[in-house]
């Protein structure tokens, strides 16, 4: 039974060693541009995009969605100490938006100044931490499991 057991360990430890060897847990980093510029285009709202941010911050993810509601365009970053940060701007209602985006476990912490501007602090789903800025005609979210300083980072980086 051991040999049998052997025969095949053997070849998933092989292959597990190669998948790791040819990158297969690196982080895909993207190019967030494509996006950034369907949505401006639209100009359905002011588009905002970090600006001077760290190298460490790598952006993993980036879509945009036009819908009868309104326009969505998510951007997803790996934070320095390698925490997943979402950045959700839209002029969809703000009630739908934030039930759709941030759950409906959804509990206010109070007010940050960033760069200016009046951001809303809450609590979601257990441990995450959501800022968000309510202006007319749009709506930005950021969120996701990381350090509040990370979200507050990539907050004052908006430009």
């Amino acid at each position: 039974m051991t040999i049998s057991l052997l025969v095949l360990l053997i070849p998933v430890a092989l292959l597990v060693a190669l998948f790791r060897l040819r990158g297969g847990e690196d982080v895909v980093v993207i190019d967030p541009s494509a996006a950034i510029s369907q949505a401006r285009s639209t100009k359905a709202y002011p588009v905002v995009v970090p600006s001077g941010l760290p190298g460490q911050w790598r952006p993993v993810s980036a879509t945009f969605r036009r819908g009868t509601d309104g326009a969505v365009l998510r951007l997803g970053y790996l934070t320095p100490s390698g925490g997943a940060v979402q950045l959700v701007e839209s002029n969809e209602p703000l009630a739908p938006l934030m039930a759709r985006e941030l759950g409906d476990q959804i509990r206010p912490v109070g007010a940050t100044a960033l760069s200016g501007r009046e951001w809303q602090s809450f609590q979601v789903r257990g441990s995450e931490r959501a800022l968000v800025l309510t202006e007319a005609g749009r709506t930005v979210i950021i969120t996701g499991r990381a350090e509040p300083a990370e979200l507050e980072q990539l907050a004052a980086a908006l430009r």
